[in-house]
């Protein structure tokens, strides 16, 4: 399925940020900072990635409801989709 742009602008922008969250991490590396301080860091990107990956699915979800109805969930596929973010 395709997305309208309009509905997936908040997850790019998180996931904008999270890139560049992820460069400050690899920039860290590269000039030597704690390793506990990189990890921090580097969790917090997993988790704002993570968060867009479930708003993304959600976002699919709800658009399928809107536009086809609750029968055209395909709930393997659904299940699939989650099961990739875990």
């Amino acid at each position: 399925m395709q997305l309208d742009a309009d509905d997936v602008k908040a997850v790019t922008t998180r996931l904008k940020r999270a890139h560049g969250h992820l460069a400050s991490v690899i920039r860290m590396l590269e000039e030597g900072a704690e390793c506990e301080d990189a990890l921090t860091q580097l969790a917090a990107v997993n988790k704002a990635i993570n968060r867009g990956g479930y708003a993304l699915v959600a976002t699919g979800l709800h658009q399928c409801l809107v536009e086809e109805g609750p029968d055209s969930v395909d709930t393997k596929k659904l299940e699939k989709l989650f099961l990739a973010l875990a």
